[in-house]
Parts: structure tokens; C-alpha cells; sequence
């Protein structure tokens, strides 16, 4: 083999070996560049478990021990008719408090219209005994409640009733009441003569029995051979109403000269 042909192999060879060591240098480098790995997938244990389940039931528990706690002493101040006062321990209070926390508590929900019906029995009340201001202030308190409670509407109307109905109120002194004067003793004889006049029914109402009948007696006594019929009726106020005749339909006469009602 001539020189000639010996060198082009021999260059020939070493061109071949610096491709190849070329491309293996090349793959090199994509072999730095690392694999996308997944996600390592979390394993929590069957205790891990346990104690996140206790955990969760803890917190519902206190939940609605919290809740319970708030009805029961809505219940309580509603039956102390703390129903809108004072502001900060009142049942209104607390019921929403409940709803706050479970918007369909029937037992918070229930308790509002609760709330709406004593509102309405102390108007009636009062609106019975002549005390017309205080009932209409007891009927918009039921409408800040649950304005779209239909016995309101009722109740409205029937206090509009009393409202005309002609009959005449007295509201007493109350501390010329506990001491007998001689003031309210005149008050009261003019009182009766009225009664006798119109013949009204008349609904006595005071703070105790004893003030209450010691009123009816004043009066019966300022009226002889005039025999008054009367209801007496326990309450915070001292009130005389006079019950017009076309009214003495609608209240049944005391079977003695005078009927007690508890309030």
C-alpha cells in the first residue's frame, strides 16, 4: 500500500473518532437533565384518621352545646317577657344569635313568633284595660319582630275596636291609691256616679287584690242602692274603665258584685 493511501486512512480514522466521541459527549448532556417525577402520593394513616374524626366531632359538639346554651336562656328570658329589653339579655337577642349560626333552627324560629304572640297578649291586655298608647307601642314591637305575622293585622284592628268604643278610662294616682286619700276617694265616688249614669260595667284594675277591692268598695259605698258591676283584674297600672251599655254584651256580669280575674 503506497504512503499516500496509508495517510488518507489514518486521517479517515481519527475523523470517524471525533464524531463519535462528539455524539457521545452530546447525549451526555440531555442525560443531565432530570426526569419529571409525579407526585408522591400521601398516605394518612388509619390513627392519623381517628384523630382528625374526633377532632371534627369536638368541634360540632361545641357547636351546639353553644347553641343549646343560647336557647335555653332564650327560653328562660322569654318566659320572663324579656322579649326585646334589655338590649343585652333579651329573647330576641338570642334567637338570632342561633339563626346566625343555623339560619333554619326550627326551635329559634319558632321562638320569634312566640316572641310575636306574647307581644300580642300583653296588647291585648292592655288594650282591655284602656291602656290604648301602651298597646299600639306592644304591637309595633311585634312588628319589628315578624312584620308579616298576620295575627298583627288582627290584633290592629281589634285595638282600633276598643279604640271607639266610647267607653271611658280613668288611670288612678298610684300613690294616692296606697294611701287611701281623701283626694282619690272624691276621684272615685265621681267615678261611680258616672257608672251609675251610663249604667257601665266596670273593669277595676290595680296592682293587688286588696287595693283593687278596696276601690270597688269606695265606689259601691259613693252609690247607695245603685249595685255596680264590676271585674277587677290585677296589673301594674291602676285603672278604671267604664264599659259603655252597647258594649255589655261582649263581658259577662259577676255573678257577685265583683269577679276577679287573674292577670
Amino acid at each position: 500500500m503506497s504512503i499516500e493511501k496509508l495517510n488518507f486512512r489514518a486521517t479517515f480514522q481519527s475523523l470517524m473518532i471525533v464524531i463519535m466521541l462528539s455524539g457521545c459527549q452530546s447525549r451526555g448532556i440531555e442525560t443531565d437533565i432530570p426526569e419529571i417525577q409525579p407526585p408522591e402520593e400521601i398516605v394518612i394513616t388509619e390513627e392519623e384518621s381517628t384523630e382528625q374524626l374526633v377532632e371534627d366531632w369536638e368541634v360540632e359538639f361545641r357547636q351546639q352545646r353553644f347553641l343549646a346554651d343560647l336557647l335555653y336562656d332564650a327560653l328562660n328570658a322569654l318566659a320572663d317577657d324579656r322579649l326585646l329589653t334589655p338590649i343585652d339579655d333579651n329573647a330576641h337577642g338570642r334567637y338570632q344569635r342561633v339563626l346566625a349560626y343555623d339560619p333554619n333552627n326550627k326551635l329559634a324560629l319558632e321562638g320569634l313568633q312566640n316572641i310575636v304572640r306574647r307581644y300580642i297578649e300583653l296588647a291585648e291586655e292592655a288594650s282591655r284595660q284602656g291602656r290604648f298608647d301602651s298597646a299600639q307601642i306592644l304591637l309595633d314591637r311585634a312588628r319589628f319582630v315578624d312584620e308579616k305575622n298576620p295575627e298583627i293585622n288582627q290584633a290592629q284592628l281589634d285595638l282600633e275596636a276598643e279604640m271607639n268604643s266610647g267607653d271611658l278610662v280613668f288611670e288612678l294616682n298610684p300613690q294616692a291609691l296606697l294611701a287611701q286619700s281623701d283626694e282619690i276617694q272624691i276621684e272615685l265616688s265621681s267615678i261611680a256616679a258616672q257608672a251609675r249614669e251610663h249604667d257601665a260595667f266596670l273593669l277595676i284594675t290595680a296592682p293587688n287584690d286588696a287595693q283593687a277591692r278596696w276601690v270597688y268598695g269606695v265606689m259601691r259605698e259613693s252609690v247607695i242602692g245603685y249595685r255596680i258591676r264590676s271585674n277587677i283584674e290585677l296589673g301594674s297600672h291602676a285603672i278604671i274603665r267604664l264599659r259603655m251599655p252597647d258594649e255589655e254584651a261582649s263581658v259577662s256580669p259577676a255573678t257577685e258584685d265583683t269577679e276577679e280575674k287573674p292577670n
